[in-house]
Protein backbone atom coordinates (compact mmCIF):
# COMPACT_ATOMS: atom_id res chain seq x y z
CA UNK A 1 0.00 0.00 0.00
CA UNK A 2 2.83 2.29 0.69
CA UNK A 3 4.31 1.75 -2.79
CA UNK A 4 0.99 2.97 -4.32
CA UNK A 5 0.76 5.90 -1.95
CA UNK A 6 4.82 6.33 -3.45
CA UNK A 7 3.73 5.99 -6.63
CA UNK A 8 0.60 8.71 -6.08
CA UNK A 9 3.07 11.20 -4.21
CA UNK A 10 5.47 11.10 -7.40
CA UNK A 11 3.48 11.54 -10.13
CA UNK A 12 1.37 14.33 -8.25
CA UNK A 13 4.79 16.41 -8.06
CA UNK A 14 5.04 15.63 -11.81
CA UNK A 15 1.30 16.77 -12.40
CA UNK A 16 1.99 19.72 -10.57
CA UNK A 17 5.14 21.31 -11.93
CA UNK A 18 4.73 20.47 -15.31
CA UNK A 19 3.99 23.64 -17.44
CA UNK A 20 3.78 23.19 -21.17
CA UNK A 21 1.97 20.14 -21.87
CA UNK A 22 2.40 16.24 -21.62
CA UNK A 23 6.10 16.17 -23.54
CA UNK A 24 7.41 18.83 -20.97
CA UNK A 25 6.60 16.17 -18.13
CA UNK A 26 8.87 13.39 -19.70
CA UNK A 27 11.89 14.66 -18.23
CA UNK A 28 10.85 14.81 -14.89
CA UNK A 29 9.04 11.51 -15.38
CA UNK A 30 12.40 9.86 -16.22
CA UNK A 31 14.37 11.82 -13.81
CA UNK A 32 11.88 10.35 -10.71
CA UNK A 33 11.06 6.83 -12.54
CA UNK A 34 14.78 5.70 -13.40
CA UNK A 35 16.01 6.77 -10.39
CA UNK A 36 14.08 4.86 -8.41
CA UNK A 37 15.28 2.04 -10.52
CA UNK A 38 11.36 1.16 -11.52
CA UNK A 39 12.44 1.38 -15.53
CA UNK A 40 15.95 1.15 -16.95
CA UNK A 41 16.53 4.11 -19.05
CA UNK A 42 15.98 2.35 -22.56
CA UNK A 43 12.87 0.96 -21.15
CA UNK A 44 11.84 4.17 -20.68
CA UNK A 45 12.37 5.24 -24.11
CA UNK A 46 10.38 2.25 -25.34
CA UNK A 47 7.36 3.79 -23.32
CA UNK A 48 7.70 6.70 -24.72
CA UNK A 49 7.17 5.11 -27.79
CA UNK A 50 4.37 3.36 -26.93
CA UNK A 51 2.71 6.47 -25.19
CA UNK A 52 3.14 8.14 -28.49
CA UNK A 53 1.13 6.08 -30.84
CA UNK A 54 -1.39 5.47 -28.21
CA UNK A 55 -4.54 8.25 -28.14
CA UNK A 56 -4.59 10.74 -25.36
CA UNK A 57 -2.12 12.92 -23.57
CA UNK A 58 1.51 11.40 -23.57
CA UNK A 59 2.39 12.68 -20.43
CA UNK A 60 -0.62 10.69 -18.92
CA UNK A 61 -0.08 8.00 -21.39
CA UNK A 62 3.12 7.55 -19.67
CA UNK A 63 1.78 7.46 -16.28
CA UNK A 64 -0.25 5.01 -16.98
CA UNK A 65 1.97 2.43 -18.38
CA UNK A 66 4.96 2.95 -15.63
CA UNK A 67 1.71 2.77 -12.83
CA UNK A 68 0.88 -0.59 -14.76
CA UNK A 69 4.57 -1.72 -15.49
CA UNK A 70 5.30 -1.75 -11.40
CA UNK A 71 1.96 -2.56 -9.99
CA UNK A 72 -0.45 -3.75 -12.38
CA UNK A 73 -3.72 -2.54 -13.41
CA UNK A 74 -4.19 -1.03 -9.59
CA UNK A 75 -1.08 1.02 -10.49
CA UNK A 76 -1.97 2.37 -13.87
CA UNK A 77 -5.00 3.94 -12.62
CA UNK A 78 -3.21 5.24 -9.26
CA UNK A 79 -0.13 7.22 -11.39
CA UNK A 80 -3.08 8.14 -13.41
CA UNK A 81 -4.93 9.81 -11.17
CA UNK A 82 -1.81 11.13 -9.39
CA UNK A 83 -0.84 13.41 -12.54
CA UNK A 84 -3.99 14.40 -13.55
CA UNK A 85 -5.21 15.45 -10.09
CA UNK A 86 -2.71 18.75 -9.77
CA UNK A 87 -4.43 19.79 -12.91
CA UNK A 88 -8.19 19.21 -11.51
CA UNK A 89 -7.62 20.99 -8.27
CA UNK A 90 -6.17 23.98 -10.04
CA UNK A 91 -8.53 24.39 -12.54
CA UNK A 92 -11.70 24.03 -9.73
CA UNK A 93 -9.61 27.03 -7.71
CA UNK A 94 -9.50 29.06 -10.96
CA UNK A 95 -13.01 28.54 -11.90
CA UNK A 96 -13.74 29.75 -8.01
CA UNK A 97 -12.26 32.77 -8.73
CA UNK A 98 -13.30 33.42 -12.24
CA UNK A 99 -16.82 33.06 -11.50
CA UNK A 100 -16.45 36.03 -9.19
CA UNK A 101 -14.22 38.11 -11.56
CA UNK A 102 -16.43 37.05 -14.84
CA UNK A 103 -17.93 40.41 -14.60
CA UNK A 104 -14.55 42.40 -14.10
CA UNK A 105 -13.92 44.52 -16.82
CA UNK A 106 -10.15 43.58 -16.37
CA UNK A 107 -10.83 40.04 -16.19
CA UNK A 108 -13.01 40.59 -19.65
CA UNK A 109 -10.21 42.26 -21.37
CA UNK A 110 -7.77 40.11 -21.11
CA UNK A 111 -9.89 37.07 -22.45
CA UNK A 112 -10.52 39.60 -25.46
CA UNK A 113 -6.77 39.92 -26.02
CA UNK A 114 -6.28 36.31 -25.65
CA UNK A 115 -8.26 35.23 -28.42
CA UNK A 116 -6.19 36.41 -31.28
CA UNK A 117 -3.16 35.31 -29.44
CA UNK A 118 -4.80 31.64 -29.39
CA UNK A 119 -5.69 32.13 -33.02
CA UNK A 120 -1.93 33.39 -34.02
CA UNK A 121 -0.78 30.19 -32.49
CA UNK A 122 -3.25 27.97 -34.11
CA UNK A 123 -2.40 29.42 -36.83
CA UNK A 124 1.68 29.02 -36.50
CA UNK A 125 1.01 25.43 -36.11
CA UNK A 126 -1.22 24.88 -39.05
CA UNK A 127 2.02 26.68 -40.96
CA UNK A 128 4.39 24.57 -39.43
CA UNK A 129 2.55 21.35 -40.28
CA UNK A 130 1.76 22.79 -43.51
CA UNK A 131 5.12 23.46 -44.07
CA UNK A 132 6.34 20.14 -43.37
CA UNK A 133 3.73 18.15 -44.48
CA UNK A 134 3.42 20.07 -48.52
CA UNK A 135 6.20 21.42 -49.17
CA UNK A 136 10.25 19.72 -49.98
CA UNK A 137 12.57 22.69 -49.94
CA UNK A 138 15.40 20.54 -49.47
CA UNK A 139 14.22 18.70 -52.91
CA UNK A 140 13.90 22.15 -54.30
CA UNK A 141 17.51 23.63 -53.60
CA UNK A 142 18.57 20.88 -54.95
CA UNK A 143 16.76 20.44 -57.92
CA UNK A 144 16.29 24.16 -58.48
CA UNK A 145 13.03 23.01 -60.18
CA UNK A 146 9.97 25.05 -58.90
CA UNK A 147 7.76 22.03 -58.87
CA UNK A 148 9.82 20.18 -56.37
CA UNK A 149 8.94 22.87 -53.87
CA UNK A 150 5.72 21.35 -53.61
CA UNK A 151 4.55 17.56 -53.22
CA UNK A 152 1.64 17.90 -54.94
CA UNK A 153 0.37 13.67 -53.99
CA UNK A 154 -0.01 15.49 -50.23
CA UNK A 155 -1.46 18.44 -51.84
CA UNK A 156 -3.88 16.79 -53.42
CA UNK A 157 -4.74 14.45 -51.15
CA UNK A 158 -4.98 17.80 -48.64
CA UNK A 159 -7.36 19.62 -51.13
CA UNK A 160 -9.80 16.30 -51.37
CA UNK A 161 -9.65 15.42 -47.63
CA UNK A 162 -10.69 19.00 -47.30
CA UNK A 163 -13.56 18.83 -49.49
CA UNK A 164 -14.12 15.57 -48.55
CA UNK A 165 -14.61 16.70 -44.59
CA UNK A 166 -16.52 19.96 -45.03
CA UNK A 167 -19.18 17.49 -47.45
CA UNK A 168 -19.95 14.09 -45.30
CA UNK A 169 -19.26 15.02 -41.43
CA UNK A 170 -17.90 11.21 -40.54
CA UNK A 171 -15.94 10.84 -37.44
CA UNK A 172 -12.13 12.54 -37.72
CA UNK A 173 -10.66 9.06 -37.10
CA UNK A 174 -12.90 7.47 -40.13
CA UNK A 175 -10.54 10.07 -41.92
CA UNK A 176 -7.35 9.34 -39.96
CA UNK A 177 -7.65 5.59 -40.84
CA UNK A 178 -8.32 6.48 -44.61
CA UNK A 179 -5.76 8.49 -45.20
CA UNK A 180 -3.58 6.41 -43.41
CA UNK A 181 -4.38 3.38 -46.28
CA UNK A 182 -3.63 5.98 -48.73
CA UNK A 183 -0.80 6.93 -47.57
CA UNK A 184 0.28 3.27 -47.54
CA UNK A 185 0.29 2.80 -51.02
CA UNK A 186 0.57 6.50 -52.93
CA UNK A 187 3.92 7.50 -50.62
Amino acid sequence: MIELLILFVVFFKVGLFTIGGGLAAIPLIQEEVVARGWLTTAEFTNMIGISQSTPGPIGVNVATFVGFSQYGPLGSIVATIGIVAPSIIIIIIISHFLSKFRKNKYVEGIFVGVRPAVTALILVACYIIAKEALVNIPLFEASGNLIDLFDIKAIIMFVVFFLVMNKWKHHPVFYILIAGLIGIFIF
